[in-house]
């Protein structure tokens, strides 16, 4: 697969819809808060006559963009790793097969939950730019908010059931729960006195 900054942004729709196993939920999810990434330090870059720190906000956003595109990729191939592992014969060594599989849905537990931790931090930016930015981009921070609660939501799912599945312990889905639980607290506040149509 291309890496997703490399595409365009029809190409890669097209990928999601095929018969084929990535890019799928995790990469949307990625692509997801990598868009509220970007509203971030887009309305950070217009709200400097109200913060005076928006341009080390518009950088760390960017920084924040940037890797979750890198990890559309490394989910897709994570779970190719995982499709790999179950794929191999039953037989295939005492316990290597096992060992693989387990390997493979830490890994593929670990991608999305390395996305909670953006979308948690991505939203508190937007929630603060929703209140204290700009007051002319206020629906861009707050959409930001709300698609990067959606990534964290839909990325801590991921993460459960990869858990779940190789019977992981509840360590990385703790994580995520408190990344889906701060991602919501900063879109509620984003939120805050804004009326909903």
């Amino acid at each position: 697969m291309t890496p997703f900054p490399d595409q365009p942004v029809g190409q890669f729709l097209e990928q999601v819809a095929a018969r084929t196993p990535a890019p799928g939920g995790g990469g949307a999810a990625a692509v997801t808060v990598a868009l509220a990434a970007g509203l971030v330090a887009m309305a950070a870059r217009f709200s400097q006559a109200q913060l005076a720190d928006a341009g080390q906000t518009a950088s760390r956003a960017d920084a924040l963009r940037r890797r979750a595109t890198e990890l559309v990729t490394e989910d897709g191939q994570a779970y190719g790793l995982v499709l790999e592992a179950f794929a191999m014969p039953r037989d295939a060594g005492t316990g290597e097969r096992d060992e693989r599989i387990r390997a493979a849905l830490e890994r593929a537990a670990a991608v999305p939950g390395e996305m909670t931790r953006i979308a948690a931090e991505v939203a508190g930016m937007a929630a603060r730019l929703a209140t204290e930015g700009n007051p002319n981009l206020r629906g861009d921070s707050v959409s930001a908010a709300i698609l990067a609660e959606a990534s964290a939501r839909s990325a801590a799912c991921l993460v459960d059931i990869n858990v779940a599945l190789g019977g992981l312990g509840t360590t990385l889905s703790r994580s995520a729960a408190h990344n889906v639980a701060a991602a919501h607290a900063a879109t509620q506040q984003a939120l805050a006195g804004h009326r909903m149509p």
